[in-house]
């Protein structure tokens, strides 16, 4: 019996030696307000001169950096599963973009010229699209679509869950006005935040794309309708509509299916 403890106990401290790091970090930046903290994951045990591809992981409306690793301490053992780096930024409500209405808050090119050059900088990442995924739920997966359909050349893999990736049918919802004035002045604006009107900007094979929706979340039609707009202009993608609302125990296990899936893209 004490033989059998004593394996047990030793198999517990292996587990547990074996998690990945966690670090929060500051990002300097003239694109926001104030500096942006980030949680970056990286795997256990690197070796001198390893290099690892990138997930950037996106939190939803409300939420911030910490979301992620607090609903879902797998990423952690995921990370090592498959040998990659996992960072978590802070959205700040700002659907990831440049913000028209208020000009201190520039999202996006503070992802595209800060963020993922600090990444890179300081981390043992492969420094190449094909070797970078976005993804993200709900307002990170209209950002991490968003961000990628624009910018195909920083990510080469995409993903979203529950993603409002069509925010026009919401004109009264998230203090969306705060970000892009009120639908009824700005029409435009509220077209060009779109994601399902940045198709257009996207090649067949460009893009490893991934997103999914539960049919009882109320982005299930934009999510349907995005999917539909991807087949009519030849985009390859995987899309999945299974039982599911906008909730953590959905966004939890989807989680699990991204990092599956830009797993192998990498390793392509």
């Amino acid at each position: 019996m004490n033989r059998i403890l004593s394996f047990l106990f030793l198999s517990v401290v292996a587990v547990a030696a074996s998690a990945a790091k966690v670090d929060t970090v500051t990002v300097a930046t003239t694109n926001l307000e104030t500096p942006m903290t980030v949680l970056v994951v990286t795997p256990d045990n690197v070796q001198s001169g390893e290099r690892f591809p990138v997930a950037y992981v996106l939190h939803g409306y409300g939420g911030d950096y910490g979301d992620w690793l607090s609903h879902q301490p797998r990423i952690k053992d995921m990370a090592d599963r498959y040998g990659m780096i996992i960072v978590h930024p802070d959205g700040r409500n700002s659907w990831y973009m440049d913000s028209p209405a208020n000009p201190k808050v520039k999202m996006e090119t503070f992802f595209i010229e800060d963020l993922v050059p600090f990444i890179d900088a300081n981390y043992p990442t492969i420094a190449e699209a094909s070797k970078r995924a976005i993804t993200g739920l709900s307002m990170g997966g209209h950002g991490a679509l968003y961000l990628a359909f624009r910018h195909p050349d920083v990510f080469g893999n995409a993903g979203s869950m529950s993603g409002g990736v069509d925010i026009r049918p919401f004109p009264n919802n998230w203090n969306l006005d705060n970000v892009l004035g009120r639908f009824e002045d700005y029409p435009e604006r509220w077209e060009e935040a779109a994601v399902i009107n940045h198709v257009k900007d996207i090649k067949p094979g460009q893009l490893n794309i991934y997103f999914d929706c539960g049919v009882d979340d109320f982005f299930a039609t934009v999510n349907n309708n995005l999917h539909q707009a991807l087949l009519e202009a030849g985009i390859p993608h995987d899309y999945v509509s299974r039982p599911g609302a906008h909730t953590w125990p959905y966004w939890n296990n989807s989680l699990l299916h991204h990092l599956l899936f830009f797993s192998e893209a990498f390793n392509q």
